[in-house]
């Protein structure tokens, strides 16, 4: 009879720390700086980012004093930040292993490198900001953009675009983005001159974003039509730009541009970036209500964004029918809402629509109405009501949003009969429409796609080498073909 053997469930192989994961990041780096691969650099800041909800100061601090050389004025203001965020904490545990908690105090090395240092200061920063110490994050990114200034170094383009970025919103977090918008014109002066394309598009954003916070869109354009911007080096940095852009152009009430760039910057953001969908897709439904169109009802239905945009799924609902009313009840509920994001003086806008809809569904549902009826279903109750109606009316057959006629003598409305849709050119032009965005989405794919270096120089040689097979293959063929003669 065989022997009971008891097996031991193999357990799961712990994490690393995260201090583990910042070393890997210096060894990126130095070999980043090393082959001048930009790539690195951007590899290193995602190690950093992995493990940045796992961070503690005492985890930060035994970095610090292995990435920078003792004594150094970086490391003893950096250390004074975490120190302040450990005095904070009386409940901080130390994840330090205990084999490497007498190493790590001391330095690996005595001097530095500038990326290292600029890459201690994006940690304590980003940490700062996590543990709600915005004040001390201020102080900490000026002083990181002050020493990043000290440099040109084309290694530290990918670290000073994510500083730049840290330090504007510790700013705008404390609600002073207008204290930096001349340091942020120096720097995209220098990042032109020293043909820092990644900052020029990080510090081209911020600046956007600065000037909209404070709805400042005459001066947003003016800096954006006088700026040069060449290919875009990141995705993140182009869907923040059509983000940026679709606002101003919305406001400036050219709303068939402004639809464009907001769908593109919602169609390119990660599926990650929640919270830049939710803000792109508000904006959007705004825009297209605005053109006269109706988002489909599968645009506020998305996953994790039904609840943030159920107050413009509401509001499209009004304007599908027409209802000023139901309007206004809707904008009246959600109006904190909607100043929040900023939509408010869009929604007034959408009154108009509103009517037009409604007097559209009136000219389709009767061949002829009076104008005091018409007034009475549109909700105009105003002491002219009547003229009123009539002037909207007269109005809507101008523009071309209903095929009517008014009898102004017997005060009525007569609508004629809808034609075809199919006889006119709109199904062509739709289709136009979607060939030229599938082609568009194609050449942009194209572009994006990453080539190894001298991809060129194979061709060439297997291109040579087709040409001496062909030429054996040719011979062969005629030495048989000739055979074949011989035999005759």
């Amino acid at each position: 009879m065989g022997l009971d053997v008891e097996m031991k469930t193999a357990e799961p192989a712990a994490a690393p720390s995260p201090l583990i994961h910042l070393k890997a990041a210096i060894a990126l780096i130095e070999k980043g700086v090393a082959k001048k691969e930009m790539r690195l650099m951007a590899r290193a800041i995602r190690q950093m980012l992995a493990v940045r909800r796992r961070l503690k100061a005492s985890t930060v601090s035994s970095f610090l004093n292995y990435a920078l050389p003792s004594g150094s004025e970086a490391l003893s203001r950096l250390l004074g930040f975490v120190a302040k965020v450990e005095l904070g904490d009386a409940s901080m545990e130390v994840d330090t292993p205990p084999s490497m908690a007498q190493s790590s105090q001391l330095s690996y090395k005595q001097s530095v490198l500038p990326e290292l240092e600029s890459f201690s200061y994006l940690l304590v920063i980003i940490f700062l900001i996590d543990q709600k110490h915005l004040e001390d994050a201020k102080v900490c990114s000026s002083a990181a953009i002050k020493r990043l200034q000290q440099f040109n170094r084309r290694t530290l383009d990918v670290l000073a675009a994510r500083l730049y970025f840290y330090y504007s919103l510790s700013y705008e977090r404390t609600d002073s983005l207008a204290d930096i918008r001349g340091t942020l014109l120096a720097l995209h002066r220098t990042a032109t001159l020293r043909h820092d394309e990644l900052g020029q598009e990080t510090l081209l954003n911020l600046l956007l974003r600065n000037y909209l916070h404070y709805n400042l869109y005459d001066q947003a354009e003016k800096l954006r039509s006088k700026t040069l911007r060449s290919d875009s080096h990141s995705n993140q940095q182009l869907c923040r730009y059509l983000y940026y852009l679709g606002k101003i152009r919305t406001i400036q009430l050219e709303y068939t541009d402004a639809k464009e760039c907001l769908l593109q910057a919602a169609r390119k953001a990660p599926s990650s970036a929640r919270g830049f969908r939710i803000q792109c897709t508000k904006w959007a439904a705004i825009v297209r209500l605005l053109l006269g169109e109706i988002p489909e009802r599968t645009t506020f239905m998305q996953q994790g964004m039904r609840k943030a945009l159920l107050p413009y799924f509401e509001l499209t609902n009004a304007v599908r029918i027409g209802d000023l009313e139901l309007f206004r009840a809707v904008a009246d509920k959600n109006a904190s809402v909607f100043y929040a994001d900023k939509t408010h003086n869009l929604i007034v806008r959408l009154r108009h629509n509103v009517i037009r809809t409604g007097l559209r569904n009136i000219s389709i549902s009767y061949s002829r109405i009076s104008l005091r009826d018409v007034a009475s279903k549109l909700h105009l109750d105003s002491a002219t009501a009547v003229a009123d109606a009539e002037s909207i009316v007269t109005k809507a057959i101008r523009d071309g949003g209903i095929d009517a006629s008014v009898d102004h003598s017997k005060g009525w409305m007569q609508s004629k009969e809808t034609g075809d849709i199919y006889s006119t050119q709109e199904p062509q032009q739709a289709f136009h429409s979607r060939i030229a965005f599938c082609l568009n989405t194609h050449n942009e794919a194209v572009k994006a796609l990453r080539f190894p270096p001298d991809a060129h120089k194979k061709e060439l040689e297997s291109a040579e080498k087709r040409r001496e097979r062909q030429q054996q293959e040719l011979e062969l063929a005629k030495h048989i073909a000739e055979e074949d003669d011989d035999e005759f």
